[in-house]
């Protein structure tokens, strides 16, 4: 089964509530509505989860409607899902760094933390980070492993609740 994008296919997703972020929209045929299934201020994430959520879905047998909102000059987008824009630093496929099944491992674990820690910032309601904030998140990716990165997300997500 291959996955339609929002555009191509026959029903439109409905603009997400809120300021501008990355959120992905699944596209429930039984009751013909749509919901967020990915968000964070962040892209790659997303997309990531887009990913992963698309390949349970097709294992299933069920069709893929996916429908990629996102910020563009401080409103929101809608975005083809298969042609996101790529990040600046991301390797091209000639790249032999690109093919290697370590560094692939390593990057799929950063982009694995990395998710989490945005989860729990989600959760706590910090959408909108400073670009200092995004080198503090990157320092965390980095430097902790994933399991103290979960537990951080873990008391993120705590904190947002007892303050909503």
């Amino acid at each position: 089964m291959e996955t339609r994008q929002a555009r191509q296919g026959s029903p439109r997703s409905p603009q997400p509530p809120g300021d501008p972020r990355w959120v992905a929209m699944f596209h429930d045929p039984s009751s013909d509505s749509w919901r967020p299934a990915a968000e964070s201020p962040d892209r790659t994430p997303v997309l990531y989860a887009v990913g992963e959520m698309a390949q349970v879905k097709r294992a299933r047998g069920d069709a893929v409607t996916v429908a990629l909102w996102g910020p563009k000059d401080g409103a929101w987008h809608l975005y083809d899902p298969a042609g996101a824009p790529a990040p600046a630093a991301a390797p091209t496929a000639a790249s032999p760094v690109a093919t290697s099944p370590t560094t692939k491992l390593a990057e799929r674990l950063e982009d694995r933390r990395h998710q989490v820690l945005m989860a729990g910032l989600g959760k706590a309601g910090l959408y909108h980070l400073t670009p200092d904030d995004a080198t503090a998140v990157r320092a965390l990716v980095d430097g902790v492993d994933e399991s103290t990165l979960r537990r951080v997300a873990h008391w993120l997500a705590v904190a947002g609740q007892s303050a909503g």
